[in-house]
């Protein structure tokens, strides 16, 4: 049971970290301004291996009208992927992944919505910024080189997601030997340290808690690690960069009330001081949020 008891310990051991801004930037013209109001990000699954039905759209055509009702809901950016995540789910060659992805950035452009890309491949980095996209939501770090300098000749953002393996897809075991803040830290800065060399100047960190790691999927283990890293965010923050987060689900727990568990962990999150929350329950995560800010 998480105790209040141990928030006050948690603070007093880390009262500098708490006290640090980050960097505030514009997407597409639009300001973000992280240390006074976080953002929403809603989530469009191009694949039908995606489980959160609510979120997937077969064509490109129901993927907008999405995109438009998460925009309308309260998203300022909406994140859309063609390949799952999921240990049993296809892959997607390149020409697959943008033939789904091209047609919805497009569409989503035209009505003025802000778009990411979930991806770790180049030439579909290539593809969907050239199409329109203004956030790269980097689930790999294979020839990061390449898609850091991609994301600066489009003048993107990119969302840096920690990784322990070469992409999603890859991810073995996760080390849950220690406290999971430095080997995270040290990953983000050599990462923004190689994304800044390359001209990017506009970077979000992920912890990455919705990979499948092998040894994760004990529901116990794996939520109360997710726990943890929320509640330890703010650390990373000294980084000098926002936070994302995606919210995970926790069906174990929730069961027939799934769609109330990523409100549920955005609780967390936020009093991790997180910047930007990917969700797929927009509105319940919206309302949590300005319910929060009212205090």
């Amino acid at each position: 049971m998480l105790h209040l008891e141990q928030l006050a310990e948690l603070l007093e051991r880390n009262r500098e970290a708490a006290r640090t801004q980050v960097r505030e930037f514009s997407i597409g013209g639009k300001p973000f301004a992280f240390n006074s109001r976080p953002a929403i990000m809603g989530v469009i699954n191009l694949s039908s291996d995606s489980w959160y039905r609510e979120s997937v759209c077969l064509t490109a055509e129901a993927a907008i009208r999405r995109g438009q009702v998460l925009v309308a809901q309260g998203a300022e950016i909406v994140d859309v992927g063609a390949e799952s995540t999921l240990a049993h789910a296809a892959r997607l060659d390149d020409a697959a992944q943008t033939s789904k992805l091209i047609p919805v950035i497009q569409g989503l452009r035209a009505v003025g919505a802000l778009v990411s890309v979930e991806t770790y491949q180049p030439a579909v980095t290539r593809a969907c910024l050239e199409a329109g996209a203004n956030v790269l939501n980097l689930t790999g770090a294979d020839r990061s080189d390449e898609m850091y300098r991609l994301v600066a000749e489009h003048e993107a953002a990119v969302i840096i997601c920690y990784v322990q393996g070469g992409n999603v897809r890859e991810v073995g075991e996760f080390d849950l030997r220690a406290d999971p803040i430095p080997m995270m830290r040290d990953y983000f800065a050599r990462q923004i340290e190689i994304a800044q060399r390359q001209g990017v100047s506009r970077v979000f960190i992920d912890p990455g808690l919705g990979f499948y790691y092998r040894n994760l999927q004990d529901s116990a283990v794996r939520v109360r690690h997710q726990m943890n890293v929320f509640l330890n965010t703010f650390r990373l923050r000294e980084l000098g960069f926002p936070i994302c987060h995606a919210l995970p689900h926790a069906f174990e727990y929730f069961g027939e009330e799934v769609r109330c568990a990523e409100p549920f962990f955005a609780v967390l999150a936020a009093l991790g001081k997180t910047d930007l929350f990917r969700t797929h329950e927009v509105p319940r995560t919206r309302a949590v949020l300005e319910t929060l800010q009212v205090f």
